[in-house]
């Protein structure tokens, strides 16, 4: 069995190019369809991201033209071959299998570690069965892939720390506050960093976020789906004491949120503490606000610096999940090959047996055509003969014209060779 990874992603292609070969959930059905039609593609696994497109293939023992593989990707989507295949990766057996459970564990992600690519590459092979092109022989790849993406997921800390600002931010907010469910939110801003904040808040437990905006539209849409309220930067004053924790991203040129606006704040909360993380550039909180007793301020750069510590730290669990992988990629690999063991045995058993059995069928015949049996007998075992000992004569003579005391060795005790002649009679 030969294992074949094909494919683009964010490091080799541009979005352009991405978006361009994308499969859509409805176009798998005519993909596999017309995979199972290129020569030597017995099995097949496509998946498609916002960042990667790749096919991961079983093929048989003869190689198409690994070009071929990249052209039929182009045809399918009707796009450009030449410019396709500047930007394609093409990866075999070790190679492949390496680059499989690398993606699965997320080693080869935008963001080290991310989880979310495991389910994918699950849902991927979901839908190669649900389409029957999946064998048997490929599945197990995949079982192999999972179970060490679990382990490296459960063993390592390649996803325990942040290493995006945004998801940074709210970790902070976590250690700070422990059940953010108990704490009220407010988010200033509502552009992507926010959205993208809000959304991490929520799965962490947070369920009373409340956005302030320039345009109060677009502040509707984020607070709606997370039970707050909507309100224009105008009305921050008013709300702010009402906030434990607050989390700033806009494009303003000057300070939202001054000394002075603060203090107010805390003297309505009674001096309750509160959590304050600007991450715009320019800032959106004064730095004075940071030498306020019941404050705790952080910037973009405490952040950038947490990111860029979780991200070593990253790294090192990447290293640690590499040699787990290493290590199942020898596990499989020592699984094909003693398939291929029964493999050839199983070809030599067929093959003589094809031999006999052709020979005894021509012998019947010619017994029931009215020729003497003895001498038919006679010509079956000598034809029989010369047919099985063809092959091991071949190699014998080879071995030992080369001096191959090892493979003469093997041969000699495969063909029984230094048996006493009353074997025959046993």
């Amino acid at each position: 069995m030969t294992v074949i990874a094909l494919g683009i992603n964010h490091n080799t292609a541009p979005v352009s190019l991405r978006e361009k070969v994308a499969f859509t959930p409805d176009a798998l059905t005519d993909a596999f369809a017309s995979l199972q039609k290129v020569d030597a593609v017995d099995a097949a696994v496509v998946l498609s991201t916002c960042n990667r497109t790749e096919l991961y293939l079983q093929l048989g023992s003869e190689l198409p033209n690994k070009n071929s593989l990249v052209r039929w990707l182009a045809d399918f989507h009707q796009c450009d071959f030449e410019a396709l295949s500047q930007h394609t990766y093409i990866h075999e057996n070790t190679d492949a299998l390496n680059h499989i459970m690398r993606v699965a564990s997320g080693l080869d992600s935008l963001i080290l570690g991310e989880p979310q690519i495991l389910g994918q590459v699950k849902q991927a092979v979901s839908d190669a069965k649900h389409h029957d092109a999946l064998t048997t022989q490929f599945q197990r790849v995949f079982d192999h892939t999972f179970q060490v993406a679990k382990k490296v997921r459960t063993d390592t800390d390649i996803g325990a720390n942040a290493v995006s600002v945004a998801f940074a931010a709210v970790q902070l907010a976590k250690q700070i506050f422990g059940n953010l469910a108990k704490s009220r939110v407010l988010l200033i801003g509502a552009g992507e960093t926010i959205d993208l904040v809000a959304k991490h808040l929520h799965e962490q437990g947070a369920n009373k976020i409340d956005v302030a905006n320039r345009t109060i539209s677009k502040a509707q849409e984020i607070a709606s789906m997370f039970n707050g309220q909507a309100m224009t930067l105008n009305q921050l004053p008013s709300h702010l004491p009402q906030a434990d924790i607050i989390i700033s991203s806009t494009a303003s040129q000057l300070p939202l949120i001054g000394k002075g606006m603060v203090e107010h704040a805390l003297e309505l909360r009674k001096h309750k503490p509160m959590l304050m993380i600007d991450i715009a550039v320019p800032r959106d909180i004064e730095g004075e606000v940071a030498k306020l007793d019941e404050i705790y301020l952080y910037t973009v750069d405490d952040l950038q610096n947490i990111v860029a510590q979780n991200l070593a730290n990253r790294e090192q669990a990447a290293a640690q999940a590499q040699m787990m992988i290493d290590e199942q990629i020898t596990v499989v690999t020592q699984w094909q090959q003693a398939q291929s063991n029964v493999d050839v045995v199983k070809s030599y058993r067929d093959s003589q047996t094809h031999i006999s059995t052709t020979l005894l069928n021509k012998a019947l015949t010619q017994i029931d055509d009215g020729q003497d049996p003895k001498e038919v007998l006679a010509s079956f075992s000598h034809k029989l003969s010369n047919q099985m000992m063809h092959g091991p004569t071949k190699a014998l003579a080879q071995a030992a014209q080369l001096q191959d005391n090892r493979t003469l060795k093997i041969l000699t005790d495969a063909l029984n060779l230094n048996a006493d002649d009353d074997s025959l009679n046993n």
